[in-house]
């Protein structure tokens, strides 16, 4: 079974324009990504899919800097893009990335992948039921299900967010919820306006002197300085319909 981590990262982002290309102490946001994502134990490959529209071109053009296969296929239909990645990469499961989790831990994503493999659903992820912080999502997809969602989906958000209609069908997809045995789903990790990216990178700047420094790391630094989420607090976070 081929397992391939395929990472979301498009440029055109409405609420934080280029953020995946955004410094991050000394670093690209998506370089962070990919970093992190390499460091996971239960992966075959990594690669990015972006979009065909000319601005991703930077998009490839740090892929490529890091070493990173790069796919390019519809801007707006998303689950198309991503489909069509995971048929190039010959992926038989998908662990779906998106490029705005720079503080995505790889031992939490190997959790994941590791209870996919076990239990074997048709879908597995820890943001079904949330309990970890925003930030570390990990979606882990069989390759029949995602093409059969490539086939079957036909509102916009499912189009655009790749995912919605395994989950929003659990009738006809075996979903498996991966938890945490503590609550910590208020913190948002997440990047998608400026006040996030302050406090990322001060989540950053703080951590610099731990290489690989991991979720827990992060929630002890939160919770001696909760100054630090006072930053974004107030941040909505988009609804799926929101495209």
């Amino acid at each position: 079974m081929r397992t391939v981590a395929i990472i979301q990262a498009r440029m055109s982002s409405t609420r934080l324009p280029h953020k995946v290309l955004k410094e991050l102490c000394g670093e690209s946001v998506l370089a962070r990504v990919v970093r992190r994502v390499q460091r996971c134990r239960t992966l075959d490959d990594v690669w990015v899919a972006t979009s065909l529209n000319g601005a991703d071109d930077a998009v490839v053009a740090e892929a490529e800097r890091l070493g990173i296969t790069v796919f390019r296929g519809n801007e707006n239909d998303v689950l198309d893009r991503y489909y069509q990645a995971a048929r190039e990469s010959r992926a038989d499961v998908i662990v779906r990335i998106t490029s705005d989790c720079p503080l995505l831990d790889p031992e939490v994503s190997d959790e994941v992948v590791r209870a996919f493999m076990e239990q074997k659903p048709d879908y597995a992820s820890n943001a079904l039921v949330r309990s970890y912080p925003r930030g570390l999502d990990t979606e882990v997809i069989a390759s029949f299900a995602l093409e059969r969602a490539w086939q079957e989906a036909g509102a916009l958000h499912q189009r655009a967010h790749v995912t919605p209609y395994l989950y929003e069908n659990p009738d006809q997809f075996k979903l498996l919820p991966v938890t945490y045995q503590e609550n910590h789903s208020a913190h948002r990790w997440t990047l998608d306006t400026e006040a996030d990216l302050v406090f990322i990178r001060a989540v950053y700047q703080a951590l610099r002197k731990r290489e690989g420094f991991t979720w827990r790391d992060v929630l002890e630094l939160v919770q001696e300085r909760p100054e630090l989420e006072e930053i974004n607090r107030r941040v909505r976070q988009k609804a799926l319909v929101e495209c």
